[in-house]
């Protein structure tokens, strides 16, 4: 670390390439804070989880009880040990809550006034923050597995919505109406991803075991639907013609700058992809496991280099580097299956939920001085840095 601030002192590095690597450092020190409490609400597991990006101050919870609670995750009482408390909640009590479990809840991502969440119970609802009540609410004939708003979106407020029917919905907040579907899956629709990158671009995955990716300007269908063998006819089955993974589908992220998708299925894969190409990279990160018959909730690092992803797996957060396929570390704390992990870019914490009814947070260890005099000694001496693999030079100089 010292070198690279002298580096950027002689002017040597841009500022970005020492805040890349002291982001990777914190997200490789990343453990269980005991000092660190969420508040818990939630009678039954907790399947879903959003942390708003305007302010990076307030969290989303969903469970299997049908409840919704906003927490806020600001250390108010300015002590070591703290709980996140729970601003509100749309509870049992409330005649607007979900009657079945809650699978998704998202932000606006444009302002904190408004989130929007779906449910067992047929129906995505889209709440008003201020009166906890819903400001519109739209009716499916099946469960409702997934939705998702895009993050960049300005020329258009839709929302996509994965349910039991294969058909992939896209609502308009605009009007309060259903106006397209997008045709093609042959199973239900277990998740939903627009991409960070180009607002029209839509990743939908399947119980028939493919992804699509669709523009959803062309009604002529989807662009292209992903591969695992890349057209390799030699190594594929009839059973396994373009398909993504051997199993269900449950899980899409697309990394941050929208370059690359990643995908996890319950052939216990996860699989990187080129989301422009459709190419499948390849990278192997071994045996996932994921016994999932819903949505798994996925997350990739921000600002870091290399970049991180971390994935649900049993009562385990496994953490892996992106484009090697290293499985890094694991975390470990809950005592249940975890369903759902979000990656805070701010601080670079995690927070996690699942069936153990609990939201556990996952921060940096702070250096002591003993790694301190240690590192400094190394750099003097001239060994080679990094303990672990992922510290290496991968990275780029350029902003994006």
């Amino acid at each position: 670390m010292l070198s690279f601030i002298t580096a950027r002192q002689i002017g040597l590095d841009p500022p970005v390439r020492l805040r890349r690597a002291e982001s990777a450092r914190r997200v490789l020190s990343l453990e269980l804070n005991h000092d660190r409490e969420v508040e818990r609400i939630h009678g039954n597991g907790i399947n879903t989880i959003d942390i708003e990006v305007i302010e990076g101050r307030y969290m989303l919870s969903g469970g299997s009880d049908g409840v919704i609670v906003i927490y806020d995750l600001e250390n108010n009482s300015r002590k070591l040990q703290y709980t996140c408390r729970a601003v509100c909640t749309v509870g049992r009590s409330s005649r607007h809550v979900h009657r079945f479990s809650v699978e998704t809840v998202q932000w606006y991502p444009h302002d904190t006034g408004m989130f929007v969440s779906s449910s067992f119970d047929k129906t995505m609802k889209v709440w008003d923050t201020e009166t906890l009540k819903p400001a519109e609410v739209f009716q499916f004939e099946g469960n409702v597995y997934c939705h998702h708003m895009s993050p960049i979106a300005r020329k258009h407020s839709l929302i996509a919505v994965g349910t039991k029917d294969p058909k992939v919905q896209l609502c308009d907040l605009k009007s309060g109406s259903r106006i397209h579907i997008l045709q093609g899956h042959r199973g239900e629709v277990l998740s939903v991803r627009w991409s960070p990158r180009y607002e029209h671009i839509l990743a939908t995955a399947s119980a028939d075991s493919r992804v699509r990716v669709w523009d959803v300007r062309r009604a002529s269908g989807s662009l292209f639907t992903l591969d695992q063998q890349n057209g390799d006819q030699s190594k594929t089955s009839t059973e396994t013609v373009n398909t993504a993974h051997d199993g269900r589908v449950n899980g899409l992220c697309f990394t941050h700058d929208g370059l690359y998708l990643l995908t996890t299925g319950t052939d216990d894969r996860m699989r990187l992809w080129n989301s422009s190409t459709g190419e499948n990279t390849l990278v192997n990160y071994g045996k996932v496991v994921n016994e999932s018959r819903k949505g798994v909730k996925l997350t990739v690092s921000q600002g870091c280099s290399p970049e991180f992803v971390f994935v649900p797996c049993g009562s385990s957060v496994m953490v892996y580097a992106l484009h090697t396929g290293e499985m890094i570390t694991t975390l470990r704390g809950h005592y249940n299956n975890v369903d759902c992990c979000e990656f805070h870019p701010d601080y670079q914490e995690l927070y996690s939920g699942g069936k153990d009814c609990n939201i556990l947070a996952w921060v940096p260890v702070l250096r002591g001085p003993d790694t301190e005099d240690e590192e400094t000694a190394k750099v003097k001496a001239g060994a080679s840095a990094a303990v672990n693999p992922a510290f290496e030079d991968a990275w780029s100089s350029d902003e994006d």
